[in-house]
């Protein structure tokens, strides 16, 4: 049946998803940008010129929407929140690896946003968003491969018979009676300790260039959280003799100048603890060991309470845009 409508609103969940997607790109756009100033490896250039070039067309067909729906367009992140003349602040690897772990960030979040759009250019948009990913993380890994640097998850042995669980023990292991762990399990211990190697590069580059004492010192308290939280996950690994990934800091170089504002990497940073917490609540839903469950509820419940204090810096700066919000009833009843 045909809508005989001119026009159809957006809904909460395009609004908001249109507005995330703003800032992040901006930011992205930034970062990118600082990266092509510095690079000396031509694939890795082709690489991040092409996420760039995506974030792009995002930040323009946004920009669209808003002026035709009249909506407010975000501040976001301009060429105010970077300095092009700054020092290299990472190697060429880091950028690549950088990169890879950003485009398995886009993979979850379009997954889920997709989920929950319905007017069918804002659709088409985050499909054209979501197929950009998979070929810029199909571009990324076989690059990586290509290099001989790719961090790939370890092997277990593959399943020779048919077998089933006899015991509740296989899940209640809260004095370890299980030694053995399942492939999920094991992927998602590394991938959390992969995150968490990346935000330590972060906050240590960060934390060298940031201009604010106080910013400076949140950051060195991340490193201190995500290093607490790699030991966690990496003495479940050597439990069962399997190897953890490698850190990033020897891709960092000692430049002091600052190639981004503090607002930005501020932002940058509450981006990786929210993804950080949906990370830990999917290895939850995945995982089979109740002792494990256990450290991944305590280490949530740590980044909640450092999350909130970076927003309180944020604030107190003036750095963090409202979102798009609800209409407050109760405030309009009394107008």
């Amino acid at each position: 049946m045909e809508n005989k409508h001119n026009h159809v609103m957006l809904t909460s969940s395009e609004l908001s998803y249109l507005w995330t997607t703003y800032l992040s790109d901006s930011m992205s756009i930034c970062i990118f940008k600082h990266f092509l100033q510095h690079i000396e490896d031509e694939e890795i250039k082709a690489i991040v010129t092409f996420a760039m070039q995506s974030s792009e067309k995002h930040i323009n067909f946004i920009r669209e929407i808003y002026s035709k729906e009249d909506i407010q367009i975000p501040q976001g992140f301009t060429e105010a929140d970077i300095n092009l003349k700054a020092k290299r602040l990472f190697s060429d690897v880091f950028y690549l690896q950088y990169i890879k772990n950003m485009s398995k960030g886009g993979l979850v979040t379009y997954g889920r946003v997709i989920q929950n759009i319905y007017r069918q250019d804002i659709l088409t948009f985050f499909n054209t968003c979501l197929m950009q990913t998979i070929e810029l993380n199909t571009k990324v890994t076989n690059l990586l491969l290509e290099k001989g640097i790719a961090l790939r998850p370890p092997t277990i042995p593959y399943p020779k018979k048919i077998e089933f669980v006899h015991k509740q023990s296989f899940i209640l292991e809260g004095l370890g009676r299980r030694e053995a762990f399942t492939g999920t399990e094991v992927n998602n211990l590394y991938a959390n300790i992969q995150t968490n190697y990346l935000g330590t590069a972060l906050a240590t580059a960060f934390s060298q260039v940031a201009e604010s004492d106080k910013l400076r010192k949140y950051f060195l308290r991340g490193k201190e959280i995500a290093l607490k939280h790699i030991k966690v996950f990496s003495s479940y690994l050597e439990m069962c003799s399997l190897p953890t990934p490698m850190s990033y800091d020897q891709d960092i170089t000692g430049s002091e100048e600052p190639p981004f504002s503090d607002k930005l990497m501020a932002f940058h940073f509450s981006l990786m603890i929210y993804a950080g917490i949906g990370n830990y609540g999917v290895s939850i839903s995945e995982d089979q060991r109740t002792d494990m469950d256990v450290d991944y509820y305590r280490l949530i419940a740590e980044i909640l309470k450092y999350s909130e204090d970076g927003a309180n810096i944020m604030i107190a700066n003036e750095w963090l845009e409202q979102p798009p919000l609800a209409a407050n009833r109760r405030d309009l009843a009394k107008d």
